[in-house]
């Protein structure tokens, strides 16, 4: 019998790798060998004194490695798991008013712009390009209600190459801006058109008939869902008056059937013990958007508290509540996030930045149930990486001759 048939080497490249791993938030890997095939697999992951070995097995000559530079390591893409694309165009202003007035003073009334597809496009185009030009190479966004723009998003998503989940929005309440707002039975008709993410845009906006149908759409064609909840005090209020009968603002979604291994909820600053035993239960995940929290004066989440239940967290920017498209911001504030609750003693010690960097990377394909295709180097998942040069002409930073790889990842 012959040897087996391995397919084609596309891409072979040697130098310094820095991922997350499930027995370490950050493993930096010098003098490693990694080798992509032509469908842009992982295919091996050795360290360098195996190149013989596998030069032999995978057929590739010392012409086809790629050589990183001393100042070049790969890391995973990034992965937001919470962005709304329509708000780009206000992204980094409006940020004076707290939550449940913001989203009727600014967003809405922005939103509702996007019946228009050339001005959809426009916006949809730059925030796709943006944050691919930031390390972004996954993110799930919030779309709109109307259902052509938000196929549109999706073109475009694709168009440039990102990875990505296009929610369309929604919503049958909305008193305060009514032209806004979708009859229960459309949004359910056009939720079924777009897929692949069921979008309520959270409690306040939408009925127990809204809540329950989504939830059996979500159940039949096991579809990923996505939503806010526990945000900012007022809005638990609201939920608390609007919807006596449950429990708790996790009780909702819960029995509505859009609680489920296939959520990610954004913020979640206000649940209870028992609602994030909920979570975990349900194996549902929560983007962290501590951006978007300090922005509108939400809340701060224990991310702590969270992982202590075993509750899957990614990273979200949470545009445009979030000032910032940037998932590197995300992690650094979700660093401040993590160092303000030590100061006011809610904690006793605060995050690592290798936890953040995890959060931002494997945390959140985890988050979004991709953590079998991407998130790290792992053999058999796709090669979805960043080429990072911190001597690029254009690099945010400088570098200095006394500079070595380990200074730099403090």
């Amino acid at each position: 019998m012959g040897s087996p048939q391995h397919s084609p080497l596309a891409h072979v490249f040697r130098g310094t790798f820095v991922h997350s791993s499930l027995s370490a938030p950050m493993e930096v890997l010098h003098r490693h060998l990694l080798g992509v095939d032509d469908s842009g697999t992982i295919v091996f992951f050795e360290q360098t004194d195996q190149q013989e070995q596998l030069a032999r097995k995978w057929k590739f000559k010392t012409s086809d490695i790629r050589e990183l530079n001393n100042h070049e390591f790969f890391m995973p893409g990034m992965v937001d798991t919470h962005i709304h694309a329509p708000q780009y165009s206000f992204t980094g202003t409006r940020v004076d008013l707290p939550l449940l007035q913001w989203l009727t003073t600014y967003t809405f009334p922005t939103e509702a712009k996007y019946k228009d597809s050339d001005f959809a496009e426009e916006v949809y185009t730059r925030v796709v390009r943006r944050t691919l030009k930031n390390g972004t190479t996954t993110a799930c966004y919030f779309a709109t209600i109307y259902t052509d723009t938000s196929l549109l998003l999706a073109e475009i998503i694709d168009k440039f190459g990102q990875r990505g989940f296009v929610g369309k929005v929604c919503m049958d309440m909305n008193d305060n801006v009514p032209q806004y707002k979708e009859i229960t039975a459309d949004s359910i008709q056009e939720t079924e058109r777009v897929q692949p993410i069921i979008t309520p845009r959270f409690g306040p906006s939408c009925t127990e008939d809204l809540l329950g149908a989504l939830g059996d759409l979500a159940q039949a064609c096991d579809l990923h869902v996505q939503s806010h909840i526990s945000e900012n005090e007022e809005e638990l209020k609201l939920v608390e008056d609007m919807f006596p009968a449950y429990q708790n603002y996790t009780e909702l979604y819960d029995k509505n059937k859009l609680l489920t291994s296939k959520t990610v909820m954004a913020h979640a600053c206000y649940l209870s013990e028992e609602e994030l035993k909920l979570f975990s239960l349900r194996g549902a995940a929560i983007s962290h958007c501590p951006n978007s929290n300090f922005s509108l004066r939400s809340g701060v989440l224990n991310v702590q508290k969270v992982l202590k239940h075993n509750v899957k967290l990614g990273l979200g920017t949470d545009v445009a509540g979030g000032y910032s498209a940037s998932m590197l911001d995300a992690i650094r504030k979700t660093m401040m996030a993590s160092n303000s609750l030590q100061i006011s003693k809610v904690n006793e010690t605060g995050l690592t930045l290798e936890e953040a960097f995890k959060l931002a990377t494997l945390g959140g394909s985890q988050a979004l149930g991709l953590d079998d295709v991407i998130g790290n180097f792992e053999v058999g998942k796709e090669f979805d990486a960043l080429l990072i040069n911190m001597k690029a002409s254009d690099s945010p930073f400088d570098l200095f001759s006394a500079d070595n790889f380990e200074v730099i990842q403090t």
